[in-house]
């Protein structure tokens, strides 16, 4: 757990007691390949931070084509936020990319958390504000580039994404279909 001690201290400062204590409130999970941690139209309890491996985020969308709306590797978090907030049901399905390391927080026990270690408000603030920014930039992207661009910004600023991650998932992550992603593969690679 010493990465996510490390990923806290970008943060905030905590002492290594206070660590133990914060610790205490996650279940530590260890997750197969493939293994789903939330299914759409459950109840979403949980959030996951990523201590080892990679998540995604995705629906099915009315064709039956899963659609990911998000990856989470090492030192990120996923749920989702609007049906986490309000313990609602879901419309996403998070599932395991890889086998993984996960610690998982549910809200109450986030709640109680906070009460006991305050300076954990300013980390998950800090934590919301990254994602939301993250969201604003791709939403953008979105509107603003070319299939190609898109493909080409999203292996510029995530190129470690590109080596671990199946293609087919990173066509549904950019709107592709796997064999239009590997078009722009060879154009680009011509």
């Amino acid at each position: 757990m010493e990465s996510f001690k490390a990923h806290l201290d970008k943060f905030i400062t905590i002492s290594d007691e206070e660590f133990t204590s914060v610790l205490s409130f996650f279940e530590v999970r260890e997750v197969k390949k493939k293994q789903d941690l939330i299914l759409s139209q459950e109840v979403c309890r949980s959030m996951f931070f990523v201590v080892k491996g990679c998540l995604r985020k995705f629906f099915v969308n009315e064709k039956g084509v899963e659609q990911t709306t998000e990856f989470a590797i090492e030192n990120w978090w996923m749920t989702d936020t609007f049906a986490y907030e309000r313990q609602i049901k879901t419309d996403f399905c998070i599932q395991a990319v890889e086998k993984s390391i996960i610690l998982e927080i549910n809200l109450q026990t986030q709640e109680e958390l906070l009460k006991k270690h305050p300076v954990m408000e300013r980390y998950f603030r800090m934590i919301y504000q990254r994602a939301y920014a993250a969201s604003e930039r791709r939403i953008r992207y979105l509107y603003e580039m070319t299939r190609e661009e898109l493909y080409v910004n999203f292996s510029t600023l995530y190129p470690w994404f590109i080596q671990r991650i199946p293609q087919y998932l990173i066509a549904s992550f950019l709107g592709f279909t796997p064999e239009y992603l590997s078009e722009i593969r060879a154009k680009l690679r011509s």
